[in-house]
């Protein structure tokens, strides 16, 4: 038996090495391929497929296009196809854009940023026509710019108002027997409600239907100018669900026309003056389509104009956390040295820091606060925020230079809250008992596993508030405002852009064009000045050993956990949690 287990495990580790060996290959084989040029033909029209995830910033991974099972196809970089629209629109080559939003996975501040791109697009006379089988409400709002909107006969719009849900999990705790131990400054600090209540407070209820009812009425103001519909039509067809087909959707006007996939190609066909057969179906062959992942890789061969004059775009996605970070993650640790090495650059002239984060870590995001204080010394630096900059997301932003935002940017949440849950209840149901040797009063006063006195928890008090004035009084300092003045729009509130604005906690209105516009002025730079995002991008093989690593963890986690794995996993996402947390009530999802 023990022969044939050393045969067996033998066998597994061939097959294991083959198949990694196999995959590296096809990587290399498909990057090689992303590197031969390719041509754009005369009369050609840009396919935007919008059906994929859309994130800050493109993820470098030959592996996403690859077609053989538990192949993915990847997600799209917001950067890069604002760029691919930018640079189509001067492109003679290219006629116009076939835009199939579809649900158009993204955050409405991005949306709007994509949506400006394609007004842009329009001013050059070429002509934008919108198909889909679905229109989410998000694939409507980009969808409106176009000059034709057709929707599949069979298919499905949405068109029926915001809605925001909460998930509470107070009685879950309770019989599980966590009791989680809460200290936070600020009456809209409600980032634990849904783990101490059943239901919404009145001032969390309050500042969601304030920056939500913004939100909405972006997007009815916007669609409207677009639509050439009033708003008060639109609310009404939404208030009362008018619109629930694709025939009622033209019968409301917010559609061209109900059509199938070949009858969309005549129209297109049309648009680029292309004469058609009668009785001969067209195919898509008969166009000039060019992908849009074609387009980026075509602009890309493209060799850029070298200057020492930059400005280096800082990216921060996701949750703030200390030490290092990885994709959608902010390592407070990594991204200080990134703007610590822009500040050193002599050739960097300027910095944007493009941040869409709810916040985390309220060390780390100080971490990098500081580094942005040295930075601002010695060159411009100004923030570009995107869906979210709130919280610790509005601390990395709130001491740069200048603040741009969308209308509909999620910001704000000036507060801090801490959390320190007592499992003792839970230790009990599974028969696990503890004790403690101390040397000191308050050795244990972080434990797990008892409840903490009125004094510990007081003392815990202390250091909370300690970094809420810590915070309110930078962000004062930042923004060259009175403190009490500050702490009044303060108290952990959430605000739209829109009322950030008002309350002088952003500058501009704009995208992360208009932040580099900012900073290129401030500087004063010449037209030749160069982009260069940040942090780099990992090579093949750093992005494939990080990944390999984590899939080799993954494995031995589920293998010795069982079906515990789900559950420990999302304990383990608590980790991201130490220390005083800066960061929005909850994970805001506008449906």
């Amino acid at each position: 038996m023990r022969f044939l287990r050393i045969v067996l495990g033998t066998v597994v580790g061939l097959v294991l090495f083959f198949g990694v060996l196999t995959l590296v290959v096809l990587g290399i084989a498909s990057s090689a391929a992303s590197e031969q040029e390719i041509e754009i033909d005369d009369n050609s029209v840009l396919h935007i497929d919008l059906n994929q995830p859309i994130v800050e910033r493109e993820v470098n991974d030959p592996f996403s296009s690859m077609l053989f099972p538990g192949g993915n196809n990847g997600s799209i970089g917001l950067i890069e196809l604002n760029e691919a629209i930018k640079k189509a629109k001067d492109d003679e080559r290219i006629k116009g854009i076939y835009l199939d939003a579809g649900l158009a996975m993204a955050g409405f501040a991005s949306l709007r940023e994509i949506r400006n791109s394609l007004l842009d697009f329009k001013e050059s006379g070429k002509f934008i026509i919108a198909y889909s089988e679905i229109m989410s409400e998000r694939a409507y709002y980009l969808t409106s710019v176009a000059d034709q909107i057709y929707l599949q006969p069979a298919g499905d719009i949405e068109f029926n108002g915001f809605v925001v849900e909460v998930t509470f999990i107070k009685n879950t705790l309770e019989k599980l027997g966590i009791e989680p131990q809460v200290f936070r400054v600020g009456d809209f600090k409600s980032a634990i409600e849904p783990l101490t209540r059943t239901s919404m407070s009145d001032s969390s209820r309050l500042q969601t239907e304030a920056y939500l009812n913004n939100l909405y009425n972006i997007f009815l103001n916007e669609v409207s100018e677009s639509r050439d519909i009033p708003v008060d039509q639109l609310r009404s067809i939404a208030d009362s669900m008018k619109v629930s087909s694709p025939l009622e959707a033209k019968a409301n006007g917010l559609i061209t026309d109900t059509a199938y996939y070949d009858m969309v190609l005549e129209q297109l066909a049309k648009a680029l003056e292309i004469e058609i057969e009668e009785d001969e179906p067209l195919e898509e062959d008969d166009l000039n389509f060019i992908s849009l992942k074609n387009y980026e890789k075509a602009i890309k061969q493209d060799p850029d104009d070298y200057s020492r004059q930059r400005i280096a775009v800082i990216v921060a996605s996701g949750t703030i956390i200390n030490g290092e970070g990885e994709n959608d993650v902010i390592g407070g640790e990594t991204y200080a040295k990134e703007i610590r090495k822009a500040r050193l650059d002599d050739n960097i002239k300027a910095i944007v820091l493009r941040i869409n984060s709810g916040g985390g870590s309220a060390l780390a995001s100080d971490v990098m606060w500081r580094e942005v204080q040295l930075a601002k010394q010695v060159k411009p630096v100004i923030a570009s925020m995107s869906d979210v900059a709130a919280s610790g997301g509005y601390y990395m932003a709130m001491n740069c230079d200048t603040i741009v935002a969308h209308p509909n940017t999620i910001t704000g949440s000036i507060g801090v809250f801490g959390v320190i849950p007592n499992a003792e209840g839970l230790l009990g149901k599974v028969g696990v008992s503890t004790e403690t040797i101390q040397t000191g009063e308050f050795s244990d006063i972080l434990s797990l596993t008892h409840p903490m006195s009125e004094h510990e928890k007081s003392i815990i008090q202390r250091q909370v508030e300690q970094v809420y004035e810590d915070f309110t009084s930078k962000a004062a300092q930042g923004r060259n405002i009175p403190l009490e003045q500050l702490k009044s729009v303060a108290s952990g509130r959430v605000w739209s852009g829109v009322e950030a604005k008002e309350r002088k906690l952003i500058d501009v209105y704009g995208g992360l064009d208009v932040a580099i516009q900012i900073a290129k002025d401030k500087s004063e730079l010449d037209d030749d000045f160069q982009v260069k995002y940040y942090p780099k991008q990992k090579t093949l093989l750093e992005q494939f050993m990080s990944e390999l690593n984590q899939e080799v963890s993954t494995y031995h986690m589920k293998k010795e956990l069982g079906i515990a794995y789900p559950i420990i996993r999302k304990f383990k996402n608590l980790e991201h949690l130490q220390g005083v947390q800066a960061r929005i009530p909850f994970e805001i999802e506008i449906h």
